[in-house]
């Protein structure tokens, strides 16, 4: 059995990238701090407590996620476009993209007596589309807001599972759980077989799970209605971008008179000069 490879919080994003290229997972502990966490936890409760459960064994039926982080909680951006995270996905993500953008946010509670889910890989959202091993086209996180652990629910794993073929998925013997303390976090590509963990406690396990996906593919969850317009100008720069305001890639995604996202939101008149992120470095998080 493989353990997940797991580093201090100072780790730079090419020795976290190795490690997601070498066993399609990795875990950062303790990235954000305690005061983090709790200020997601309180901006989420209403929001969490008006969650219904899963409608499926596959979602939960003990289990409730709750979407539209960027706008409902202005603390999860300290998690979702984590300066760290970004520079990892930059450089994981297929190199030949123009930019990168969420694929979903959402806070999961696995309740008490919750099962262990199937496993899966995320980017069978994308109808099962058989990408080229050579294209890497989703990169997940897991955020811990309580510790994980394997009594929990911490999210189980199989290293190495991104690639080759789909054994890995009758094998939930091979799975190793993902255990952390609060404010870490797990990055595992699209492709890494995983499934959320059995709770055998009589607590809830908290995670913020944020995706990252290729500019050019659909988002899972829709933010351009999970942040609206409105929302998204009162954002900061680099994070209304990753909401999916920005060009894809050449002249994807322009509004009106061939302006670019950035352009409408802000009232600026003018055609869009096709490309990423308008974004400078030092403007993220």
């Amino acid at each position: 059995m493989v353990a997940v490879p797991r580093f201090e919080a100072d780790v730079d994003a090419e020795t976290v990238v190795a490690a997601l290229q070498e066993q399609g997972v990795a875990i950062v502990e303790r990235l954000v701090t305690p005061e983090v966490v709790n200020a997601v936890f309180h901006e989420m409760a209403p929001h969490v407590a008006a969650t219904l459960p899963g409608a499926d064994d596959f979602s939960g039926t003990a289990t409730t996620r709750t979407g539209a982080l960027l706008a409902r909680s202005p603390a999860s951006h300290e998690m979702i476009a984590h300066r760290l995270i970004l520079e990892i996905a930059e450089a994981f993500l297929w190199p030949a993209k123009t930019t990168f953008q969420l694929h979903l946010t959402q806070l999961i509670a696995i309740g008490p007596g919750s099962p262990a889910q199937a496993l899966h890989r995320d980017q069978w959202c994308f109808d099962f589309f058989p990408f080229p091993d050579e294209v890497e086209v989703e990169m997940s996180t897991m955020w811990s807001l309580t510790d994980f652990t394997e009594e929990n629910g911490a999210t189980r794993v199989i290293p190495g599972s991104h690639v080759g073929g789909d054994e890995a998925l009758g094998h939930p013997e091979w799975t190793v759980p993902a255990t952390m303390p609060a404010g870490s976090v797990l990055i595992y590509s699209g492709r890494t077989v995983h499934g959320g963990g059995a709770n055998h406690t009589a607590e809830v396990r908290h995670g913020l799970n944020a995706d990252y996906v290729l500019g050019w593919l659909r988002q899972e969850e829709n933010q351009y209605l999970s942040v609206p317009p409105d929302i998204a100008r009162t954002l900061p720069p680099r994070v209304r971008e990753l909401a999916g305001y920005q060009l894809g890639a050449y002249a994807l995604g322009y509004v009106d008179d061939v302006r670019s996202p950035q352009q409408f939101l802000d009232g600026v008149a003018g055609r869009a000069t096709f490309g990423g992120s308008a974004t400078s470095p030092e403007e993220v998080i």
